[in-house]
């Protein structure tokens, strides 16, 4: 028998050998009678620390601990452990908890707010006397519509730290709010690793966000801060790091983290184009090298100063046939850091050549000689942001614009083909001088309401512009006019986005825009009708150029399920208002143009490509586009 005995000790020798040590195994953890709901700390909240977990050997001391943590919490009247064996190793856990009761809620305070309004109070006193008694779940209550107001606000580490008074049925609820304690711009290398400092000054990024020490962390201003600072164009990595402050954890420290984007750039493009020689073929001698070359330094003196060029020629071995250069300085926050509008100034030096589509024929006219626009002069410009959506610029222009035919020669007068064929020079006036140049001084003022935001991708809210050019009779002929152009523009949400995909919700796009000229402006400065940001459907400038303008569109986007984008259609039309017949010379009726038409069509939005085809309204032609950015 004792033999057996023995048998039977050693079949059970490792779980009785460990409770006769003192020491055993958890296998299992389990919770009876622990109260759940919202704001109650879960069962892993509340094991978390202890011990008692799975796969650890634990002592009766170890246990005891454990159920002194556990009572210390404040929210249990007792809390026993029972442990059972399990398995042939291990021992189950079983914690035993009686919810504590205390008396009714008859008054409730809030201790160390500075962001909560009374009424949360109030709501909550009113929530908390409907119970009879107070327990476990009425301070959950309590906990979740205080800081649930807290991260309604932004607010997230306002929280609760603890309660007391429940005995009295007085009940204080302890607040931590986020204060912060530092915020510290942090620069980082290329491995992501803190350096000792950046090229920028810290006053540049301190500028671009509302952090400040005193004040309570909220992750609103965490967003600016992203926004504002990508927006600085100086950094290609910034994060918004909140951590508690080692010496008082109920405070914040606010690490900005920065990695820098090189300031100085250059790129140059290289194009060769080859012009037959003599006896129509090619030679060394006609092959003219053109292109461009452009440079910028982003953060002059790491004050976020920007320095901006470019400079461009059809043959750079004889460049003053068509140079076109631009040299751009921009200052932000010119009236300094404290500026709530963020005062910017911009000037510039500019030489330009475009094609005027002034100057192009309609449909069912041959082809028309070009006139190229040469400006050249300088810029000055005051930017003011009153809010993230709207901003308002003025601006002063001197320039002297020059109109060209293809060789280059000064031109005063538009041209096209006779019956015959000949060439007829009888065209509009291209300059209000009629010489063919015009010098003249104007100032230039524009405001801009932009609320819209991204989602899914495509653009939500509206978008309001006022743009106005005054001159003052200063220059050749002593012109005096006014011009102004304003749109609206309303890209509604029909339906709500996906929130198992990304697809863009279906939305509406109205549109209208309109202009005016008052005064004698050159025709150079007529407004064009047609194009893909007039009319589309049209070449640019295909419908005329008028003196008033107005154009109107509507546009439907619905989601496209495969591809995460949306296709679209569209209907557009835009009217002279019967001014063409006001612009000098009247270059819609020389060159046969229709002087208003519409347009309709449909396309997919493909990245930053719309692939689009329209059908123009006047002759019914149709014509497949692909073009990149948007239409509105």
């Amino acid at each position: 028998d004792d033999d057996d005995d023995d048998d039977d000790d050693d079949d059970d020798d490792v779980p009785r050998r460990r409770a006769k040590d003192g020491n055993f195994i958890v296998e299992s953890v389990l919770a009876t009678n622990l109260p759940t709901g919202p704001g109650i700390p879960t069962k892993a909240e509340l094991f978390g620390g202890l011990n008692a977990r799975k796969g650890n050997e634990v002592s009766k001391d170890d246990l005891s601990a454990d159920l002194e943590a556990l009572l210390n919490t404040g929210l249990f009247a007792n809390v026993d452990a029972n442990v059972t064996p399990k398995g042939k190793d291990g021992y189950a856990v079983e914690f035993v908890f009686r919810e504590k009761i205390w008396p009714g809620v008859q008054t409730f305070k809030v201790k160390g707010a500075t962001a909560l309004p009374p009424e949360i109070e109030k709501e909550v006193l009113t929530q908390v006397r409907k119970q009879s008694s107070c327990t476990v779940r009425v301070l959950a209550t309590m906990k979740n519509i205080i800081e649930g107001y807290y991260t309604s606000k932004g607010l997230t580490f306002g929280t609760i730290s603890h309660f007391d008074g429940m005995e009295t049925g007085d009940v204080i609820a302890h607040v931590i709010e986020g204060e912060i304690t530092r915020v510290k711009a942090v620069f980082l290398d290329d491995q992501m690793q803190p350096v000792n400092r950046g090229r920028t000054h810290p006053r540049v990024i301190q500028r671009e966000h509302n952090f400040q020490v005193g004040k309570l962390y909220n992750v609103e201003d965490a967003k600016t801060a992203l926004r504002d600072i990508f927006l600085l164009q100086l950094f290609d990595n910034v994060q918004v790091v909140p951590r508690p402050d080692e010496r008082d954890q109920s405070k914040v420290q606010v690490d900005i983290m920065l990695r820098e984007r090189p300031v100085k750039t250059a790129e140059s493009e290289l194009e060769w184009s080859i012009a037959p020689g003599e006896g129509g073929k090619p030679d060394l001698v006609s092959i003219k090298p053109g292109g461009s070359v452009f440079f910028e330094h982003r953060n002059l003196d790491g004050w976020g100063r920007q320095l901006y060029g470019s400079v461009s020629t059809a043959n750079f071995l004889q460049p003053q046939d068509d140079l076109g250069f631009k040299l751009e300085y921009h200052h932000p926050y010119v009236l300094g850091d404290g500026d709530p509008d963020k005062t910017g100034f911009k000037t510039c030096v500019f030489n330009s050549r475009k094609l005027s589509p002034v100057f192009t024929g309609g449909p069912l006219m041959d082809e028309v000689p070009a006139v190229w626009v040469d400006r050249a002069g300088a810029k000055a410009t005051v930017t003011q942001n009153f809010t993230r959506q709207s901003k308002a610029t003025a601006s002063v222009v001197v320039e002297e614009v020059t109109t060209r035919d293809e060789s280059g020669a000064v031109v005063g007068q538009g041209a096209k083909q006779g019956a015959g064929g000949a060439l007829s020079v009888d065209g509009p006036p291209t300059t209000h001088s009629g010489t063919g140049t015009d010098r003249l001084v104007f100032f230039q003022g524009g405001l801009t309401r932009d609320t819209t935001h991204f989602v899914n991708g495509t653009p939500v809210g509206a978008r309001d512009i006022f743009n106005v050019d005054q001159s003052i009779g200063l220059g050749s002929g002593f012109p005096i006019y006014n011009r102004f152009t304003a749109g609206s523009t309303r890209f509604i949400q029909l339906g709500k986005e996906s929130a198992k995909t990304s697809r863009p919700p279906p939305v509406l796009v109205a549109h209208a825009r309109g202009g005016a000229v008052v005064g004698n402006c050159a025709a150079y400065d007529a407004f064009t009708l047609g194009g893909p940001h007039s009319c589309r459907g049209y070449n640019v400038g295909e419908l005329g150029a008028s003196r008033n303008f107005l154009e109107y569109a509507a546009e439907i986007r619905v989601p496209v399920p495969v591809l995460n984008t949306h296709a679209f259609a569209f209907w557009e039309r835009c009217t002279d208002l019967g001014s063409s017949k006001d612009v000098k010379g009247n270059p819609t009726e020389y060159y046969r143009r229709a002087g208003s038409g519409s347009s309709m069509g449909a396309g997919i939005k493909l990245g930053p490509v719309r692939a689009e085809y329209a059908t123009d309204g006047n002759q019914a032609n149709g014509t497949a586009f692909v073009r990149f950015g948007e239409r509105f």
